[in-house]
């Protein structure tokens, strides 16, 4: 018998049942591996990744416009921690050299349907480093944003909507038992428009996502018909904010958008049909404006998300109607956001590089588009203070650029590299072989 089998064998005696000697080992034993379970996690906990360094980078301030140049950027674990001029980086650290490529915070998606880790890992791939949920059909959303928090995926942060609160669940029914009944009645009444928004607060959502207005990408129906009523629309707000959630509706229609705009909403989703005293209330109320305007361009393109001539021919008047809309928001001072409205599946052609080129196509600024999908954007998640800008104490969410999109919006497309929650996610550095 050798040494493992006869300790094995006498552990086994030891812990015979009905002598003191027995008692105390089973004690023991415990106390061991209770040491055990506790110690592990630190030791591993005690050993993080070095610093890392981003150096001779042009780092653009959104939040000013202004440029450092030959910048050293510091990265302690998650966050940012210092940023300096012509520092070189310190002995036994992750360095990344920029070699005067320019750095901007990573890109904000506030309407997105990501619910898979293929489809967060090609938002990333394009730059997203934050999205905020407009909901997934199973609380897909919750679970990957419990992993990246976990540190299992790099990201991107995810805010989660959970259900979709609509009349009809259809097949959503299935993601929570307590969606049962909701599915054999509706959801219209106050007490089940109250219970939905339970369910997902109890789930522990971030957002609640609602509708003013039926669906564009649907060819039965028409985003101008109105779904919710305001009444309706506040006992979700009010329901929502006994947690202190805030909410989204989508609404492309105008009768929709204002009702869900007077009764509280954060954001309006899409906004196609808006009208001036929309847009004027949604200014007094500090209302967001979300457009998603690169998916009505995906409706009149062939492939990507929608292939559908009624769709088609649907997306060539809503078009029009959307951009005058952003346009006037703009003049009015309504905050506009980016969104993209995509899963990121495997045939998507929208990203919110796409989004803020249309923002400068339609009078923005190349400084005001890209706030728009940082520090703007991070204002409506109400994150402002974490994310959006490059900055020591901000979250380590930047992209390398080969160009100034300052210059030409059009850099935003061409990501090098992605840095997310202090995590090297993608890097097509080098390009030259070893010499």
């Amino acid at each position: 018998m050798d040494r493992v089998t006869r300790h094995t064998t006498r552990v086994g005696v030891s812990t015979g049942v009905g002598t003191r000697d027995g008692v105390r080992r089973r004690v023991n034993l415990r106390l061991a591996a209770a040491v055990l379970l506790a110690v592990t996690p630190r030791i591993a906990a005690a050993q993080p990744a070095p610093p890392l360094f981003v150096v001779h980078a042009n780092v653009l301030d959104v939040a000013t416009g202004t440029v450092t140049r030959d910048a050293t950027i510091q990265i302690d674990g998650r966050l940012i921690t210092r940023i300096t001029v012509g520092t070189p980086a310190p002995a036994g650290v992750r360095v990344v050299d920029a070699a005067g490529r320019w750095v901007v915070p990573g890109l904000i998606d506030a309407h997105t349907h990501i619910a898979t880790l293929d489809a967060a890992r090609r938002a990333l791939e394009s730059g997203v480093t934050t999205v905020r949920s407009a909901s997934t059909p199973q609380y897909q959303d919750i679970a990957i944003r419990e992993a990246v928090k976990a540190g299992t995926i790099p990201g991107p942060d995810m805010q989660a909507a959970g259900v979709f609160v609509t009349p009809d669940l259809g097949e959503t029914m299935l993601a929570d038992p307590r969606l049962g009944p909701l599915f054999r009645t509706g959801v219209r009444t106050d007490e089940q428009l109250r219970a939905l928004v339970r369910v997902n607060l109890d789930r522990g959502v971030d957002v609640i996502k609602t509708r003013g207005t039926e669906r564009a990408g649907l060819p039965n129906t028409d985003p101008r018909k109105q779904v919710y009523s305001e009444a309706q629309l506040r006992v979700i707000v009010q329901e929502a904010a006994t947690r202190d959630v805030p909410v989204q509706a989508h609404a492309h229609g105008d009768e929709g958008a204002y009702a869900a705009v007077s009764a509280g909403v954060r954001s309006i989703e899409h906004g196609t049909y808006v009208s001036d005293s929309t847009l004027r209330l949604m200014k007094a109320k500090g209302t967001y404006l979300v457009p998603t305007l690169s998916t009505l361009t995906d409706l009149v393109e062939p492939g990507g998300d929608y292939d559908d001539p009624l769709l088609h021919l649907r997306g060539r008047h809503m078009i029009p109607r959307a951009e005058a809309g952003v346009r006037r928001a703009h003049e009015l001072g309504v905050k506009v956001v980016t969104g993209g409205d995509t899963q990121y599946g495997p045939t998507s052609v929208t990203r919110i590089s796409h989004e803020v080129e249309r923002l400068v196509t339609l009078g923005f600024t190349p400084l005001e588009a890209m706030a728009a999908a940082t520090t703007v954007a991070a204002e409506l998640l109400r994150i402002e203070r974490s994310v959006g800008r490059i900055a020591p104490g901000f979250e380590a969410d930047l992209l390398v650029l080969e160009r100034n999109p300052l210059d030409d919006i059009r850099a935003l497309q061409d990501v090098l590299v992605v840095i997310s929650n202090g995590q090297i996610a993608v890097s097509r550095f080098p390009f030259a072989l070893p010499r």
